[in-house]
């Protein structure tokens, strides 16, 4: 081993190069078993040197593997020590075809250690640029020896949820089916020349973790695919990004128009903060056109911000009239689809410039992480990378990737979860213990036909009204067995709670009466767990009442 270790330089003679590169090393193979060695020749191609032959194919991983593998025969007992940029992008398959496995892993594992092979190649620096470049740039174009098939044949919502921002768009650096968590605060450059190229746009590569992330770039990539978004900016809470959005977007003395039903938080926000910087804000019903047109006239609106379906009512915005009226008068509109998912409705395509989302809810799908996304044009989406950049709202890459793993399953998990609380909304409809349902999906819902035209499933998410008041909507409540008394929505698990309670207790009753939350208001998340037994859980529950 100790002999193993000492290196030996390979002379111009053997590879072509000028001994002064020391790009490549030579470790002595006492046992000779190894099948990868050095060749007193170089490879026989019309290239010539390795960095043109590198360079002559920049968009084949493949490629770079075959070409690897011509260095090696069995004519020297010598172990074949790689440049460091190309050792970096070897792949665990190219190290068993060297048949020493443990010989390969010494190599590797050195292959960084001396001083002199960080900065010797820059024929190697711009190959791998070449191969960042291809890897990273097809996050939102996948493409494959040059052609993007996902443009060619368009992918159905769940196989884009399983392979959507993955397969093609993450940095290869092991044959890891997986994307790997990067958990890296920082990133290094090989010289000043690399760092030059990359503040100049010539050198794809990563900064320092508050501007980005490789796991964090994937699951980006993801949401992007399953959105029909240009890009796409995850950061640390639903809130994050809503708040960011709305302070990138919102010039001071600006106005918004958003509407009446909507995320408690989100509406502090609007209401508390944003008149600091002199911005003001037109409320609406959700339906309420007329009022939309009438502040668009009277105001110089910046942006039109609301959920659809909206919480904890489930009211829907006619989308594609919207940003029509919007547009028109030089309005953005940013619809928050939480509710909705990409699965079940996808507000770019209907017009909208901006689409964000907490994916601490559907996306994530586990009730195991916190995250925000927006995702929109390049163009909609910088200021607000821009901001986000300063303020720091930044995901961590581990909670990036249980986003990427939760959203594998995430056509499934919204599948069932619409199935089931569409029944589950019929079914209390026609209980006498209820006295009204709100769920788009139903035809008594006010937005029904605006909801069955710009949705193609209604969500997990059935609010209702208990005959009584507080107390017996409690009661109901403290009589389920299955979902958990809890805030939040979209995972697994079901969860039930009362806006009253859970969100509003601090409210007195005629403070929530003005915002329309009732005290027999009962909001129910469905999981994934089978309809029957959620359904007889209600049924019981009901009964006793």
């Amino acid at each position: 081993m100790a002999a193993m270790c000492s290196t030996l330089k390979v002379g111009a003679t053997s590879f072509g190069f000028a001994a002064a590169n020391g790009a490549f090393d030579c470790r002595p193979d006492p046992s000779g078993t190894a099948s990868c060695r050095a060749s007193a020749h170089k490879p026989s191609c019309s290239h010539g040197p390795w960095n043109e032959y590198f360079a002559a194919d920049k968009t084949s991983t493949q490629s770079l593997k075959l070409k690897r593998s011509l260095a090696c025969d069995s004519s020297s007992p010598y172990i074949l020590r790689f440049p460091p940029n190309f050792v970096r992008q070897l792949s665990i398959k190219a190290r068993r075809n060297c048949g020493n496995i443990g010989v390969a892993q010494v190599v590797a594992a050195s292959a960084t250690d001396l001083p002199h092979a960080v900065s010797s190649d820059i024929a190697a620096a711009t190959a791998t640029a070449e191969l960042e470049n291809s890897l990273f740039e097809a996050g939102n174009k996948p493409l494959v020896n040059g052609v993007n098939h996902f443009a060619e044949k368009p992918r159905s919502c769940s196989t884009t949820s399983v392979h959507g921002g993955e397969r093609h768009g993450r940095p290869k650096v092991t044959d890891a089916l997986t994307t790997p968590i990067v958990q890296t605060s920082t990133y290094t450059f090989r010289d000043t020349a690399e760092l030059i190229a990359f503040q100049e746009g010539n050198h794809t590569s990563f900064e320092y973790g508050r501007y980005g992330n490789p796991t964090t770039f994937a699951a980006e990539s993801k949401i992007s695919a399953l959105e029909g978004a240009e890009t796409t900016l995850l950061s640390a809470s639903g809130m994050c990004a809503a708040t960011t959005m709305l302070l990138a977007l919102v010039p001071a003395g600006g106005h918004i128009v958003t509407t009446t039903d909507c995320y408690r938080r989100t509406r502090q926000f609007i209401q508390t903060v944003l008149p600091k910087m002199g911005i003001t804000t037109t409320v609406i019903d959700p339906s309420d056109i007329a009022s939309l047109e009438r502040a668009l006239d009277q105001h110089s609106v910046s942006l039109f911000f609301s959920e659809s379906p909206t919480n904890p009512y489930l009211r829907c915005i006619d989308i594609e009239l919207v940003s029509k009226l919007c547009h028109s008068k030089g309005a953005l509109v940013c619809i928050d689809g939480t509710f909705a998912t990409p699965v079940n409705q996808k507000a770019l395509p209907l017009g909208a410039d901006i689409v964000l989302h907490s994916a601490t809810k559907y996306l994530a799908g586990h009730n195991d992480v916190l995250a925000g996304s927006v995702s929109g044009s390049k163009e909609c989406i910088a200021p607000i990378r821009a901001l986000h950049n300063i303020l720091g709202g930044v995901l961590d890459p581990n909670s990036a990737y249980l986003i990427l793993r939760g959203m594998k399953t995430l056509e499934l998990r919204v599948r069932q979860q619409n199935a089931s609380a569409l029944k589950l909304a019929q079914a209390l409809e026609a209980h006498p213990k209820v006295l009204h349902v709100h769920y788009p999906g139903l035809e008594s819902h006010p937005e029904h036909l605006i909801a069955k035209r710009q949705m193609t499933g209604f969500g997990g998410v059935v609010s209702f009204e208990i005959a009584g008041g507080l107390e017996e909507a409690s009661k109901f409540i403290d009589g389920l067995k299955i979902p958990y008394i809890a805030p939040s929505l979209g995972g697994c698990e079901s969860l039930v709670e009362q806006p009253t309670i859970i969100s509003y207790w601090d409210q007195s009753a005629a403070q929530r009466a003005k915002l329309g939350i009732k005290d027999n208001l009962v909001r129910f998340s469905c999981g994934i767990e089978d309809y029957e037994d959620i359904y007889n859980d209600f049924m019981h529950s009901l009964a006793a009442l």
